[in-house]
C-alpha cells in the first residue's frame, strides 16, 4: 500500500488532469443536449468549448510546470477596447478605425524564471531569467462591424447597400508570447511603485464565428442583388474556422504591492486569413481587399504573484 501511495502521490499533477480532462469531456455533452434544449446559440456557439477546454489544457499546463521545473507562477485578468481592421470600412479612414471597435477579455498566466515556487528562492542569476517571462493567454473578443467612409455617404444604391451592410466576429484565441523586460525583474519584484517596461512576441491559435446582414432587408448578402454590392457577391463565409496569428506588444507594469502588478499593454495581433470577419472579396478584382485581418488592442490588466 505504502508503494501505491508513492506512487500515486508521484504523479498527483498527472492523474488531476486525466481526472480533469475526462469530467470536462462528460460535461461537453451535456452542454451539447442543453444547447439543443433551450436554442441559446448566440451564447453557447461564440465561446463555450473552446474557451473551457482552452483553459483546462493552460490549468494543466501550470501544473505540470510547476511539478516538473519549479518555476514561479503568475496569474491575471486583461481587458480593454479592440480595433478591429478588416474588410468593413476604409483603410487608412479614421472613422472605421474609431467607428468598428469591441471589446476583448482575458485570462493570462506567466512562468516566472527568477524566483522558484519550490524553495521560495532566487533562481541562479542569469540574464536570461532577469529579463524573459513565458505568458500564456485564453482570450477572447467581440467586434461589431460597419462600412465607414466617403463611399457610403452617396446617395447611389450601391453606397446605400455599402451602408447598410453589417457584420460582427466573436474570436476566442489561446497561445503563447515571450515578453522581454529590459530591466532586471528581481529589482522590480523588490520595490513597490516601480515600473517594469516591456516588449513581447508570440503566436497564437484562434477560433472566429462571423455574422452578417444588412439592415435593407431580410435577403441573404452575397446572394440577394436588391441588398449585395456587386463587389460583395459569393464574398461571405459565415461558417467560421481557425487559424493562426501572430501577436506582438509593448507594456509596462506597476508594482502595485508585494504579491500584486498592474499592466498597460498595447498589442497587434495579426492573423493568417482574410476570413476573420467572414467576407472577402475576390483580391484579384479588389486588390484593395487582400490584406489579412487583424486588429490593435489596448487592454488594461491585474497580475496576482502565486508563489
Amino acid at each position: 500500500m505504502a508503494d501505491i501511495y508513492h506512487v500515486v502521490e508521484e504523479n498527483l499533477p498527472t492523474i488531476r488532469i486525466i481526472v480533469s480532462i475526462s469530467i470536462f469531456l462528460f460535461f461537453l455533452e451535456v452542454i451539447d443536449v442543453f444547447i439543443y434544449l433551450s436554442r441559446i446559440v448566440n451564447f453557447f456557439h461564440t465561446m463555450p468549448k473552446y474557451f473551457l477546454l482552452s483553459l483546462l489544457l493552460l490549468l494543466g499546463y501550470s501544473n505540470v510546470a510547476t511539478a516538473q521545473y519549479g518555476f514561479s507562477h503568475e496569474i491575471g485578468a486583461i481587458a480593454g477596447p479592440v480595433w478591429f481592421q478588416s474588410d468593413y470600412g476604409e483603410r487608412h479612414d479614421f472613422s472605421t478605425n474609431s467607428g468598428n471597435m469591441g471589446y476583448g477579455i482575458g485570462i493570462i498566466h506567466y512562468l516566472n524564471f527568477s524566483y522558484k515556487a519550490e524553495c521560495n528562492c532566487y533562481t541562479p542569476e542569469t540574464y536570461f531569467n532577469d529579463h524573459f517571462k513565458l505568458r500564456s493567454e485564453l482570450s477572447y473578443n467581440k467586434t461589431n462591424l460597419q462600412h465607414f467612409g466617403q463611399w457610403t455617404e452617396s446617395s447611389s444604391t450601391w453606397s446605400q447597400q455599402l451602408k447598410a451592410m453589417r457584420g460582427s466576429t466573436a474570436v476566442t484565441n489561446i497561445g503563447m508570447q515571450l515578453e522581454y523586460f529590459p530591466l532586471s525583474i528581481r529589482e522590480f519584484t523588490a520595490q513597490n511603485g516601480a515600473l517594469a517596461p516591456f516588449v513581447s512576441l508570440g503566436a497564437q491559435f484562434s477560433f472566429y464565428d462571423p455574422t452578417s446582414y444588412s439592415v435593407m432587408g431580410d435577403g441573404e448578402l452575397g446572394q440577394d442583388p436588391t441588398i449585395t454590392p456587386v463587389k460583395y457577391f459569393d464574398a461571405f463565409d459565415r461558417q467560421g474556422g481557425t487559424t493562426w496569428s501572430v501577436v506582438t506588444s509593448v507594456g509596462t507594469r506597476y508594482k502595485l504591492t508585494e504579491l500584486s502588478d498592474l499592466m498597460v499593454d498595447l498589442r497587434m495581433q495579426y492573423y493568417f486569413s482574410n476570413w476573420v470577419d467572414g467576407l472577402s472579396p475576390n483580391p484579384t478584382l479588389y486588390p484593395e481587399n487582400k490584406a489579412n485581418d487583424w486588429l490593435v488592442w489596448f487592454n488594461f490588466g491585474y497580475i496576482y504573484y502565486l508563489q
